[in-house]
């Protein structure tokens, strides 16, 4: 398995493994449950550069030449920025307005979301994908990751803890009640 920055070519790509990570907040962003209204509005925004969802903010696991995750993190200083574009796509292709929670800030690159291929889970490629963000962003840059965890989602909050991050906080998104996790560089 090899993971590598992602590129616009990528996005049809991505936008499944997005779906996976983020099925209920993407049908609340565009006000309907279709899985292909939704997967075309990501890949709108994946393809082009400067917004949350950017390619520019992906990295993808491939196994033999084919996608089998996809991981998006950006820095937390420019949510408003990033955040601009996905308002005015939400609103010229649903007609909605778009004011979520914010769920990052400076201080922290966010990890949105992490998505692996269902015929691959299990194997352990979720925590390789969360190790190399550690090791890149964390060691390599010496920055601080964050995330959200559902709280109905104790597995998911159980491998974060067992990677090192550390719970720090609350935060609400769509509605939701979540736990915002950190990893920090321990000097």
């Amino acid at each position: 398995m090899i993971i590598r920055k992602a590129i616009s070519e990528d996005a049809k790509a991505i936008a499944p493994f997005m779906m996976l990570a983020m099925n209920d907040i993407v049908f609340h962003f565009i006000g309907g449950k279709s899985p292909e209204k939704a997967t075309h509005f990501l890949e709108t925004l994946i393809v082009e550069k400067a917004n949350q969802y950017s390619f520019e903010n992906c990295w993808l696991a491939e196994n033999e030449d084919k996608v089998i995750a996809a991981a998006n993190i950006y820095d937390g200083a420019m949510l408003q920025e990033l955040r601009d574009p996905v308002a005015k796509t939400i609103k010229s292709m649903f007609n909605r307005d778009f004011n979520p929670d914010d769920e990052t800030q400076a201080g922290e690159f966010y990890i949105d979301c992490v998505g692996v291929d269902p015929t691959q889970q299990g194997k352990g490629i979720g925590s390789k994908i969360f190790q190399f963000l550690i090791d890149e962003y964390v060691y390599n840059r010496n920055k601080t990751i964050g995330l959200l965890v559902d709280k109905d989602n104790p597995n998911a909050k159980r491998l974060y803890l067992k990677l090192g991050f550390e719970v720090v906080g609350e935060k609400t998104l769509t509605g939701k009640k979540l736990e915002h996790l950190q990893f920090k560089h321990k000097k």
